[in-house]
Parts: structure tokens; sequence; C-alpha cells
């Protein structure tokens, strides 16, 4: 076994792109040597801002000798078709096998394939990779970048090191030669690097200031950088993501502390840190109180002489130059009103089909505003005075909530979207509640988002995400495959966790319709005469039959709401099992029934039941068609509206015939065994105590009362022949066993159930 070395020497490769390389480095050469059947014990892959590097260990030092199968033709073809095969497989009749093959005499050909020297394969195998690199961004350059069939790399590749047990491997790229030297730190080191195998790779580099492994660049820049601020008296503010950037960003990182003025303070400490983070890659520091301090850390790519104090000093002249233009920005936005930015919202497009986002902020506002109204959302204070509040303090948050979109700040930083109109809504005095929601009505953007409670801002936030999701969905433009340019899912997202966490109560299908009629209201497009908004989409030809319900916005939901509740250990087929059921768009009662389900199915009651009911259905299934069928309606109608379904000619399966009975009823009644007799009795009891149990929500209660009929059910089986040679008595049981199956639909579509 031996090891080899691969290093690409090149420019600067963007921070953001190293991580993909090396994981695209690993699967190409793994990819290569897969089809020579080579196989290396272990792959180890490593990135600075100059080189993307692998090492392979417990490589064999040849391939193994194969042999390929070719069928040929039928020994009985003709010449032409033999030749032709013999042409293929590089051989000479006699050289050729005949092996029968149902019944007919086929020639095959066996070539043996000597096995190759590792270094053989690996000659062309790096040329491949370097060619084959899925950059996501890459370049031509010098001379050669005149043609297109010319290399194309991230940056310009200026070296190649390929070693194998000590050994520099044969190849060539684009004029590049492999060999085994590379470069040190661009201001630490002069000269080449030489490097004689995988062993000295690391120690050679760091000898000429080059820290390789990206991980060890990252502990330096995280250990680093929390002593920097603790020998200062501050705090670190952690920043996984800024630490991974830094080191990609450098190969001999050193952590300094910089300063910049108190001054600078006055500004939302949110902008200091984004002006901070995105523009110059610093983190910044908070004092013992946890409020943001006037110091940041930066992080060098070079030892300095004097300590990094002119390092730390051009730092500091650089941030404050941002600072300065924040501040700028921020005491500009404040000369005016949020009512005056939100003016600005009438000429930007939210979308064609739905018009401004000054058309969608009114769509909000009367949207929030009938969700109070409908008392889905209530005010903390239920007074009459409490409510108005809410209703006044919804009307406001939700007219200004995009007003900031408009910003100096925001559009300098979109990240501050919410953030800055909450900080300007409090420097105008508005109410707490509204700057609040103004703030927050983005939140939840993902799982593990914090999820407001606070009325105002969960109607704003509700009715902003619900007009986006229905909106769309109207228009039939859902998320595809791994396609969302809306956020349409992080939005469903979004309104279902305000809807469990408030426990918010209402028909998604009733607020879609009421966002509808708010299209066709509030669209500037529909103020223009143009056709096609609202409810003229329900008879549009283009687009056809768009009734809410055939856009898929439950299935969506319930989708969703699997995501949303895995974590919680909520089983998805339970979901889909009620959603079957049909006519059940109050979120948060369908999960409370789910709930209940699955609390049911895991017990034994439940799982014997279950079974049951797969034993009827199935048996039903067998008889199909059976006499369920053209009898006063189908069985899936019957069901679907959680009834037992009921038949003119059934037969009344009771001795002695009931004296309301037919004539032909009574010539077809029979005397009933036993255990028939208490599944019907079971069922008498349980279909209105779970009919009452669902009326009051009390799920768990409906699941009893289908307890009750797991021993019947199995009695019924052990003792019962269903298929009996009475047609009275066939059909009367599979009247019984559908009325079973039906009694089960009234809290879940069993069928949906795994296991």
């Amino acid at each position: 076994m031996t090891d080899f070395l691969l290093e690409l020497l090149s420019e600067e490769i963007p921070a953001r792109m190293q991580a993909k390389a090396r994981a695209d480095l690993e699967k190409l050469f793994t990819e290569q040597l897969a089809a020579a059947g080579l196989k290396a014990q272990s792959l180890q892959t490593f990135s600075t801002p100059r080189r993307l590097a692998l090492i392979a260990r417990g490589l064999p030092e040849t391939t193994e000798a194969v042999s390929e199968e070719l069928k040929g033709p039928p020994a009985d073809a003709p010449d032409a078709a033999v030749e032709g095969f013999l042409r293929k497989a590089g051989l000479t009749r006699d050289a050729l096998e005949t092996r029968d093959v149902k019944g007919r005499a086929t020639l095959f050909a066996v070539i043996a394939k000597p096995g190759r020297a590792t270094a053989d394969v690996l000659s062309d195998a790096i040329p491949a990779i370097v060619r084959a690199f899925p950059w996501p961004k890459s370049m031509r350059w010098g001379a050669a970048s005149q043609t297109t069939e010319s290399l194309r790399w991230v940056r310009p590749l200026q070296g190649i090191i390929a070693l194998l047990g000590g050994y520099v491997v044969p190849c060539e790229v684009d004029g590049l030669v492999a060999g085994n030297t590379t470069v040190g730190h661009r201001f630490h080191h002069k000269g080449a690097v030489t490097v004689s195998g995988v062993e000295d790779y690391a120690d050679a580099l760091r000898a000429a200031h080059v820290i390789v492994d990206h991980e060890e660049r990252a502990r330096i820049i995280r250990d680093g950088a929390v002593k920097a601020a603790a020998d200062a008296g501050f705090v670190l503010v952690e920043d996984e993501g800024l630490v991974v950037e830094n080191a990609g960003l450098t190969e001999w990182p050193v952590p300094l502390l910089g300063r910049f003025d108190p001054a600078f303070l006055e500004v939302p400490p949110e902008v200091i840190q984004l002006t901070a983070r995105v523009n110059q890659k610093y983190f910044v520091v908070q004092d013992a109180s946890g409020a943001l301090a006037p110091a940041f850390v930066c992080t060098a790519n070079i030892a300095a002489h004097d300590g990094g104090q002119a390092i730390v000093a051009g730092n500091e002249k650089v941030l404050a130059a941002r600072l300065s233009d924040a501040r700028f920005f921020w005491e500009l936005d404040q000369k005016k009103t949020l009512e005056q930015h939100a003016e600005k919202l009438k000429a930007i497009v939210f979308h064609e089909k739905l018009g401004t986002v000054a058309d969608k902020v009114e769509r909000v506002k009367k949207l929030a505003l009938w969700l109070v109204d409908q008392d889905i959302i209530k005010p903390t204070d239920e007074t009459p005075q409490g409510k108005t509040k809410l209703y006044n303090n919804v009307q406001t948050a939700a007219a200004y909530c995009k007003a900031d979109l408009v910003t100096e700040m925001v559009g300098e930083f979109p990240e501050l979207q919410g953030l800055m109109g909450g900080y300007y809504a409090a420097k105008e005095g508005l109410d707490p509640q509204v700057a609040a929601a103004i703030r927050d009505h983005y939140k939840p953007v993902g799982q593990g988002d914090a999820v407001p409670t606070d009325p105002v801002t969960v109607a704003v936030s509700l009715a902003d995400k619900l007009d986006t999701l229905v909106g769309f969905f109207f228009y039939w433009m859902p998320p595809t495959g791994s396609k969302d340019p809306f956020a349409l899912r992080r939005a469903a997202l979004g309104s279902l966790q305000l809807e469990l966490v408030s426990n918010l109560r209402f028909s998604l299908l009733s607020v879609a319709d009421r966002v509808i009629d708010l299209i066709a209201q509030t669209s500037s497009l529909n103020r223009q005469g143009t056709q096609g908004v609202g409810r003229t989409l329900k008879t549009d030809p283009k687009l056809g039959q768009h009734d809410v319900q055939s856009f898929e916005l439950l299935d969506f939901f319930a989708d969703r709401l699997k995501v949303q509740q895995r974590e919680a250990g909520v089983r998805h087929d339970l979901i889909d099992a009620v959603f079957a059921l049909g006519g059940e768009d109050d979120l948060v009662r369908l999960l409370a029934r789910v709930k209940a389900l699955q609390g049911f199915v895991e017990t034994g009651e439940g799982g014997n039941l279950l079974a049951g009911y797969k034993r009827a259905a199935n048996i039903l299934k067998k008889e199909m068609p059976s006499p369920l069928e053209g009898r006063g309606g189908s069985r899936e109608a019957a069901e679907g509206e959680g009834k037992s379904p009921t038949f003119a000619q059934s037969p009344l399966p009771t001795l002695p015939p009931a004296p309301q009975a037919s004539e032909a009823q009574r010539e077809r009644a029979y005397e009933l065994e036993p255990a028939e007799a208490a599944l019907i009795a079971a069922l008498d009891t349980a279909e209105p105590a779970a009919d009452a149990a669902i009326a009051a929500e009390e799920f768990e209660g409906a699941m009893a009362a289908l307890a009750a009929l797991r021993a019947p059910i199995d009695a019924f089986f052990e003792s019962v022949t269903v298929n009996d040679a009475d047609e009275a008595k066939r059909e009367a049981r599979l009247n019984l066993l559908a009325r079973f199956r039906a009694a089960v639909h009234r809290v879940a579509d069993f069928s949906k159930i795994e296991g």
C-alpha cells in the first residue's frame, strides 16, 4: 500500500467556494479511482486561499487484473454480424466462446484486462479531475483563453503537486507539469517549497507560514478572537460563519483587537455588527453588561513585527469610514416619517399579477383587521378598550410594516428589513406594540426562530404570510421541486408556527376566500380594468377551475405540517390519515386529532383495532364490485360524509324481523350469530359516542369510543364467516364491515396509517 498527495495551486480561491471545492475534489477523485477498480483506505482534503489539496492513504500499487465479457450475435448469424462483433472486441473468431442462451448457441468474447500501475491510473485521472471540476464560477486566462477549448479554473492555475509514495506522478494539464514543489506564504516566505511526500506536506508548508488544514486555522481564529476580546475585558459575540470565512481568507491567521469611537454606538447595534461583519469580516464584542462595546476583532494574514499595531490602525480607519456611512443613513432615514416612506411603496411592484408593495400592504392591513374582527386573534385585555387598542395598533403596524424597504439603511443592508422599521417607529414615538410588530412581522423565518406571541405582531405576521401564500397559489405559482422563488415553504411553516403557538382557530379556506376578495379589491392591475383577477379566475378557460382547493393549498400545508412536526415526533402517515377525511382546514384542531390518533394507535387496543380495520378493508376490497355499490349511493360518497352507508335493499340482520321492514327484507332476514350481534351493538354505542366527542373536540374520547370496537371486531372475525354461501348473510356481513369501516373513518382514514 502507498499514499498519494495532490495539490492544485492557484491564485486566491473565494472563501465561500472552498468547502464545496473540497467535497467536489474528493468526489471526483473517488469516481476516477473507482472507474479503474481502485479504492483508497482514507481520503482527506484541505484548502487555503491559494491551494486545494487531497491526501489518499492506502492505495494499492496496481489495479487487479479483470476480465470483461461481451455478448455477441448467435453462432449462426451472418458473417458480417460476426465480423463486426470481432472488430468491437478486438479478437479473432477462434478466441470466441459459444454458450447456450435460451436454447440457442450464442457467441461470447472474454477480454482479459491486465492490472495497471496505480501511477498510470493517476496520470490519467489528474487531468480529468481538473478539467471536470464544477466551480460555481470559473475563468480562462493568458493567450490560451482566446479559444473555448482552453482550461477553466476558479482563478489561474499555477502549479500541481502529484506524489505517489514520494515519487512524482507524470502528468500535464494545459502546459502545467506535475512536480513536487509549491509556494509558501505570500509575504513570509520567498521561493519554492519542496515536498517529499504525504508525511511532510503539512510540516513543510507550516515552516513556510502556511497552515494547510482549514479546521486548524478555524480553531486558531475562534480561540484567538475569544482571547483577544477577553484580554481587553470584553466578551466576543460568537459567529461561526465568520470564523469559517476568515479561515478561508487567511493562511496564517492572527486575531487582533481594534477599537472605534463610542459615539458610533448611537447607531443600532445590529447595524454596527452587520457593517463590521459584512463589509470587513470583523467580529464584534460586548461589555460585561451584554451591551455592544466600541471594539472589534479582525483577523490578519501575517505575523507583523510590531505586534499588529499598524494593521489594527488601518482596520480602525476603514471601519470608522463604514460606520460614518451607517450613521449618515440612520440620520437621513429619520428625516422622513414611516408614512412618508410608505408612499414610495406605490412605485415598487410586488408581482405583476399581485400589484405593488403598497397593494400588498393594503391587503395585509385589511386581512389583519379581519382576523381581529372575527376574534381569531384576541387582545390580551379582552375589555372593549383592549379590543379597540388592538384594532388601532394592528391598523397602524400593518400600514407601516413594509415602509423601511425604501429606507437607505435597508437598501444598504437588506437583512435589516423589519428591524429598522421597528427602530424608526420607536423614534417616532409610536406604541411599543406597533414598533415590535413592524420589527418582528417577518418572524418566524425558519425552524428554531423565535415565534411572536404579541397579538399585534401575530395579526400582521400571519396576514402577511397568508396573503403571500394564497396570492401565489391563486395564480398557480406554487413551489416546484427544489425551486421556491417566492419562499412559500418558509411562509407556510411560519404561519403554522404562529397558529399553533397562539392556538389560533380558523378555517384556512375561509381566510383564503377573504384574501382572494382582497386581491380583487386592492390589485392595481384590477383597478386598471385587467380581467383575470379574483373570482373571475374561476371561469377563466386558460387557467381552468380556480377554486382555492384545486390549488392543493391544503395539501401544501399538510406537507409543511409534516416537516414542522417531524422534530416533535408526530408521524407523517397520521397527518395524512386525518387530512384524507376532507373538510378539516382548522390546522390547530387537525393537529389535536393527529396527536390523539397517535396516542391511540401506539397502544395495544389501537394496534389491534388497526389490524381489524385493515382486515375488514381487505375483504371489502377483494369483494369489489361489492353489493355496497348501486344501492342508494356509493360507499365512497357515504364515507366521505363520515356516515355509515345505507342501502334500500340491504337485509335487516335481526330476528324476528322488525315490524317496519319491507316484505322483501322480512323474507331475507336471518338469525344473527352472537359475535355479529355484539358488533352491531358495539357500533350502535360507539358511533354516537365518537360523533359527540368529535363535536366537542374531545378527540381522546373519540378514540376511546372506537377502542370499544376492538374486542367485537376480533370476535367477529374469529367466529363469523363473511363470505357465507347464503347470499343474504354474505351481503349483510359485508354491509356490517362497511359500517365498521365508516365508523373508524369518523376519526381518520385508517387506510393511510402504516403498519
